[in-house]
């Protein structure tokens, strides 16, 4: 078996740890901005959200990192952690939420199987939002591979979407 023939059935990303500054800071981006629901805290150290009744999708904790910095750019570490949301009407409603709430998007694009956008969370981890297409909308090179791209995305339409779905 060639390692690009390998992987393992059934497994899958399970959540995302961040060290963060402040744990109250992220909590309300996390909740309140993203929409997550916090499911645990561990006093004013760590906090783990879920989108549903799953354990957590996210844990948050200052353990190591209370009032800290970000780390610099060009440093190795996490490049962006990723929330897929069930369809455009949710994703326009949090990109609305993210907007409205003072947050910049680094960028967007429409990736052919997905929808994102990018932006940092208030400790600077990178975060996209983004809704898969369905598989049946993928395009298959003439050699069975996938193809993505890196096109430009209508942000303001998704956002329309969503509010006219409020």
């Amino acid at each position: 078996m060639t390692q690009e023939n390998q992987g393992v059935p059934g497994a899958h990303v399970g959540h995302g740890h961040l060290k963060v500054a402040d744990i109250e800071r992220a909590v309300e981006f996390y909740r309140d901005v993203v929409g997550m629901r916090v499911i645990l805290r561990i006093g004013e150290q760590a906090a783990f959200l879920s989108f549903d009744g799953y354990h957590h999708h996210l844990g948050l904790n200052t353990w190591e990192s209370k009032d800290g910095t970000p780390p610099p750019k060009g440093h190795t570490g996490l490049y962006h952690i990723a929330f897929v949301f069930p369809n455009r009407v949710a994703l326009g409603q949090v990109i609305d939420r993210v907007q409205s709430a003072g947050y910049v998007l680094t960028g967007s694009a429409d990736h052919g199987v997905s929808e994102a956008v990018y932006l940092d969370d208030p400790d600077g981890n990178g975060l996209e939002l983004y809704r898969d297409r369905p598989q049946s909308e993928w395009r298959i090179d003439d050699n069975g591979n996938l193809t993505m791209s890196n096109t430009p995305l209508d942000v303001a339409a998704l956002v329309n979407e969503g509010r006219a779905a409020s």
